[in-house]
């Protein structure tokens, strides 16, 4: 599996996630049940993560992309062909081409991150799903925290999509010595402590506060109202 490294380029480490969701399709039963994706198969999630790598890259040229279609498909030709639409699309772009992103215009390097934490996420999907172990460094599981402290909160709520917290939630990830204020930079009403990976997870609604890795502290009825809201897209 991918071994990252705390390293800038955003786009290799897609790509090294890319290569591993590809090599992960085959190795699970794509009638195999995603769990905290609803309704999903296998399948379901695979198709997903394809058109989403599909549509940033139209994102990306600003340009509205031509559906896929409603399949049925094969699905590692799909993906492959999707994930490498998107890598050479923003490849092409270079990472200071004008965009549309999540936040309006901007850089293509936007997607850089969005596009890896995307798939790094569903790729933890994919895994689990087939009972298979993921092994990511910290630092990049941090950065997913990190986007969605930064980024997705903060625009579900610009967006209308949640109500403010009534007090910030702390999140510290032990093993990358990383501390965010969730929602807030006011005293914070609870606080959860743990490696980066599980703070992803709980924030992307993969895990709950009880995790044998997380360690909760403070107010645990407002950490729940947190996570009942509409954190991510």
């Amino acid at each position: 599996m991918t071994s990252t490294r705390n390293s800038p380029d955003l786009l290799a480490v897609l790509g090294g996630l890319q290569d591993d969701f590809l090599a992960t399709i085959p190795l699970v039963d794509p009638a195999t049940r995603v769990p905290w994706c609803g309704r999903w198969r296998v399948k379901d999630l695979v198709v997903h993560l394809a058109r989403i790598h599909h549509w940033a890259a139209g994102q990306a040229r600003r340009r509205q992309e031509t559906p896929l279609g409603r399949g049925p498909f094969v699905l590692e030709e799909l993906y492959a062909t999707c994930a490498a639409e998107l890598r050479e699309t923003l490849t092409e772009l270079g990472p200071d081409a004008e965009a549309w992103t999540l936040l309006e215009n901007g850089p293509a390097s936007f997607w850089h991150r969005r596009q890896t934490h995307e798939t790094l996420v569903h790729l933890w999907d994919l895994r689990t799903a087939g009972g298979l172990d993921l092994t990511v460094d910290a630092w990049l599981w941090a950065d997913t925290v990190d986007e969605v402290v930064t980024v997705m909160q903060p625009r579900q709520e610009r967006m209308g999509r949640m109500e403010p917290l009534a007090a910030p939630i702390e999140l510290v990830a032990d093993d990358a010595g990383r501390t965010w204020l969730l929602g807030g930079t006011t005293h914070p009403a609870a606080t959860v402590t743990g490696p980066a990976d599980a703070l992803a997870l709980l924030l992307w609604g993969r895990a709950t506060p009880d995790h044998p890795r997380l360690t909760v502290d403070g107010d645990a009825g407002a950490l729940d109202d947190a996570l009942g809201r509409r954190l991510t897209p």
